[in-house]
């Protein structure tokens, strides 16, 4: 288990050797969380820019929706809501990269360092090293 200090101030698990394809899906996967985090608009939408194809395809717990200002309305609405009170997205995992596809374990962490919320996210990266879908599963698997 991670503590709030094994982790850089964007809420992203310090980089470990990795191959260059996980090495792209990983950058990809931090500028998104590292956006996540943000409470600058407009260093949230630079992030996500080099984070996500711009039609990428978000499938999360309320719903799809396309696009990057689909995925930075989600941000403001659900995870900057949370931001106020102090809370971040953490990853807790290395990000697993077998080809294209990409998944990795998160958590929503509270100011004392306690878990809100955790899941694993799955994302598709293109050649380019966007990701064009995001697919989040929030809360334990039963």
């Amino acid at each position: 288990m991670t503590t709030r200090n094994d982790h850089q101030e964007d809420g992203v698990t310090p980089n470990t050797p990795a191959r260059p394809q996980e090495r792209a899906h990983a950058d990809a996967v931090d500028a998104f969380i590292a956006a996540a985090n943000s409470d600058d608009p407009a260093r949230r939408a630079d992030l996500l820019s080099r984070a996500l194809a711009p039609g990428v395809v978000f499938w999360g717990p309320l719903g799809r929706g396309v696009g990057r200002d689909a995925v930075e309305d989600f941000i403001t609405e659900v995870v900057q809501s949370y931001r106020a009170g102090g809370c971040r997205l953490v990853r807790t995992t290395s990000v697993d990269a077998p080809h294209e596809w990409a998944r990795f374990g998160w958590r929503f962490e509270a100011p004392d360092g306690g878990t809100v919320l955790s899941g694993t996210d799955m994302v598709h990266v293109t050649p380019a090293g966007d990701i064009d879908e995001i697919v989040v599963f929030a809360g334990p698997l039963h």
